[in-house]
């Protein structure tokens, strides 16, 4: 009697087992294998995503999500899983995408296909390894597009390295460099601190900070003195040490956050980085020296641009905007407009007189600033490893776009003039033809 028990209850396990093992089954099939009808339901229904022209980025046919633009904005758009959205817009937009709310987004093709082609053409022959380009409507600060390179196709995700999926102008982080110098001397201006014609003392070479301080060296020869103007055009790290030599540190840094640096973007829903600003109590001689030529600060492509865009739109900052029928972001006042109309003068004639070959083109009034910043490591900043980086506007007197433009670790002509200005110049030119812009002589600019 005992053993027929013993076998009866082996009976009744194995087939607890049996069921067990089959209802496992079956909820996999039912998590990881959705029915073709569910997934086709579920796909036609989800919303399509557009540019502001109408082009579409992104819809729905026959049950698959498909990109008819190929690798234009893939890195935006984002890719999408058996039913869900699992990076980019497509994630950050899923709720609503899945409901069937379509998205019409800020991005004009005819920019985005010009930053992604300019960056296609010059990383890869300057031996590159990514870049990022923005372009921002000055008055609304719409993206016009957001580039990333390498390339990257949706509709063909999985033979993508998870790097060249990501949306490097929103996320990448770096020191800007040599471009904060024009936002600097902007808010030193505001400060009533010096004026584009104030003389100061500028060996190649001058030791700041102290005890503790550091050597700060100029990269171009230039002369012995240089006015504040002269100090933007030749880049000097000594001029731009004299220039916040007495700006409180307190304020120095309010400019900085002011202009978006060390907080998040105010752009909804989609993610971003914030870059660093170091805290206030770090900020002795030497902290506010380097921050004023763009060292031990960091932020991304899309910041970059927006602060610019504050010079651009006579002082005021703008938050950016990507998707059409999200309401305006935040409005702030960094810079009177007089103020931003002096530096934009400035900043043209950087272009005008020191590289008017790499960033200008004839016949129309560009302003911006080169930068070629180390990138620093755990063991202090590297002697081969650089991020070139341009950030500008057009027309200089007028401005309708900002583009701020970043690569990384190119090892031929790594310097901003000789890479991410040329690449400034091409995505403008593009713009410019597109739009029909009329050529006018320059402005001279004012003393």
């Amino acid at each position: 009697m005992e053993v027929k028990i013993h076998h009866r209850s082996r009976l009744m396990q194995v087939i607890a087992l049996v069921l067990f093992l089959t209802l496992v089954w079956a909820y996999a099939q039912l998590e990881w294998n959705v029915p073709q009808g569910v997934k086709r339901s579920v796909m036609q229904a989800r919303g399509t995503i557009t540019a502001s022209d109408g082009t579409v980025l992104a819809r729905s046919v026959n049950g698959k999500r498909v990109y008819p633009q190929g690798k234009l904005a893939g890195q935006v758009l984002g890719l999408m899983g058996a039913t869900e959205g699992l990076e980019g817009l497509e994630a950050a937009y899923n709720r609503a995408l899945e409901g069937g709310k379509n998205l019409k987004l800020t991005l004009d093709p005819g920019a985005q296909a010009a930053a992604e082609a300019a960056l296609a053409e010059a990383v890869p022959k300057h031996q590159g390894e990514y870049g990022s380009v923005v372009v921002l409507e000055t008055r609304t600060g719409r993206v016009l597009a957001a580039a990333s390179y390498p390339p990257f196709d949706p509709n063909n995700w999985r033979e993508y390295a998870p790097e060249a999926r990501r949306n490097r102008p929103f996320l990448d982080v770096f020191e800007p460099g040599s471009t904060i110098k024009g936002l600097v001397v902007a808010a030193a201006l505001n400060e009533g601190l010096t004026t584009p014609d104030t003389l100061y003392n500028t060996p190649m070479h001058r030791y700041v900070g102290g005890r503790w301080g550091s050597n700060i060296g100029d990269a171009v020869a230039h002369p012995g003195s240089l006015t504040t103007r002269q100090v933007l055009q030749y880049s000097s790290n000594v001029g731009m040490s004299h220039i916040v030599e007495h700006f409180a540190p307190e304020r120095m840094r309010g400019y900085l956050g002011r202009y978006g640096f060390g907080d998040y973007v105010d752009l909804p829903t989609v993610v971003t980085s914030t870059g660093r600003l170091q805290p206030l109590r770090n900020w002795d001689d030497l902290v506010r020296a380097t921050n004023a030529f763009g060292q031990g600060m960091s932020g991304t492509t899309l910041q970059l641009a927006a602060a610019y865009n504050s010079l651009a739109n006579d002082g005021l900052y703008v938050s950016p905007r990507l998707v059409e029928s999200e309401p305006a972001g935040e409005r702030r006042e960094v810079l009177r407009p007089e103020t931003a109309r002096i530096t934009r003068q400035m900043l043209q004639a950087v272009i005008d007189k020191q590289i008017p070959h790499q960033a200008g083109i004839k016949g129309y009034a560009l302003a911006g600033k080169t930068g070629t910043a180390q990138v620093s490591g755990a063991h202090g900043y590297s002697s081969s490893l650089f991020d070139s980086v341009f950030a500008g506007f057009w027309p200089a007197e007028a401005p309708r776009i900002t583009i701020a433009v970043m690569v990384h670790g190119a090892k031929i002509d790594y310097h901003g003039s000789m890479l991410a200005a040329p690449i400034y110049r091409n995505v403008a030119s593009e713009v410019i033809s597109r739009w029909a812009a009329i050529p006018t002589e320059a402005p001279e600019e004012k003393k």
